[in-house]
């Protein structure tokens, strides 16, 4: 297939996209909203609980999402393919973080923390061309900071070929959802959208590890400029969380116990725990002491 009949065929479900992205939804306002507000005003205060279980479960079994998955897979091999044929320019995905971080200075806040790293990335730049390896790379880093972002997520920082990424709510059970949803997201964002593309031209597939962790982090700022000091996230699930993903093999994600306690049993039904040795692990549950179990996903 010529480049002008791939890229008119990704064309055709771009609006599609742009749509999704501002919120248009029109199979979900009606059918959606209005059941939950009858279930709710028709139940007795004993009822209560099962009417929050059934929101809960709908929130575990399937997580709403905003942009519809085969045509994020399409604007992704839209965005690779004219990286690679021109080069791209993607939005800054760091901005929102960082004005959100300002905000909250010397705050210790919980969230779930997302580590994505590229497999094997020294013998990657080996194998690709040299005046390619920059975008290939930067196009990589910027789809996983879009799915962050796509997912309700923050993007902390790009650390060589890793991107941090990090989510909060309310809801715990949201969160913790929100971190895993992200992270299937992200293999198959590999697995379909970018690897098709670079196997066009005879590159070789890109794959990542994942790990996630939940906890309270401190965020700190660098300096006394408020607006310009560098701000960070300093604790230990962000230690946990590089140390998780560090475990996991090609295409897998591995989620710590906590993050693990918050998803939903339906979605807990898709792990499996994970059995290593003192050697292969060696850190231990910040309140019981003992090993730190981590799950992995079987999808």
């Amino acid at each position: 297939m010529a480049d002008d009949e791939i890229t008119d065929e990704i064309d055709k479900n771009y609006e599609k996209l742009l749509d999704a992205a501002r919120g248009i939804d029109a199979t979900s306002e009606d059918s959606v909203d209005n059941p939950i507000e009858k279930d709710v005003s028709e139940t007795t205060p004993d009822q209560t609980t099962s009417a929050s279980n059934m929101v809960d479960m709908m929130l575990g079994k399937k997580n709403e999402k905003t942009i519809d998955s085969d045509t994020m897979i399409k604007e992704t091999q839209k965005r690779i393919w004219k990286s690679l044929k021109q080069g791209i320019e993607y939005d800054a995905t760091v901005d929102r973080s960082d004005s959100f971080l300002r905000q909250h200075v010397n705050e210790k806040l919980n969230m779930v923390v997302l580590y994505v790293d590229l497999v094997g990335s020294t013998n990657i730049t080996l194998r690709l061309p040299t005046e390619k390896i920059a975008i290939i790379i930067s196009s990589f880093a910027q789809e996983m900071a879009l799915a962050i972002r796509q997912h309700n997520g923050y993007v902390l920082k790009f650390v060589g070929d890793a991107v941090i990424g990090y989510f909060m709510h309310s809801s715990l059970l949201i969160a913790a959802d929100n971190a895993v949803s992200c992270a299937k997201s992200m293999i198959r964002i590999m697995h379909e959208g970018i690897n098709p593309i670079l196997n066009n031209y005879d590159y070789p597939d890109l794959l990542v590890h994942i790990g996630l962790d939940y906890g309270e982090n401190m965020v700190v700022r660098y300096g006394s400029d408020v607006g310009k000091s560098h701000v960070d996230i300093l604790g230990p699930t962000m230690n946990i969380a590089a140390k998780i993903q560090s475990m996991a093999k090609p295409q897998q994600i591995l989620i710590g116990e906590y993050v693990y306690d918050k998803i939903h049993p339906t979605v807990q039904e898709e792990f499996t725990k994970e059995t290593w040795s003192q050697n292969e692990w060696k850190y231990n549950d910040r309140k019981t002491g003992k090993p730190y179990t981590v799950y992995s996903f079987d999808g």
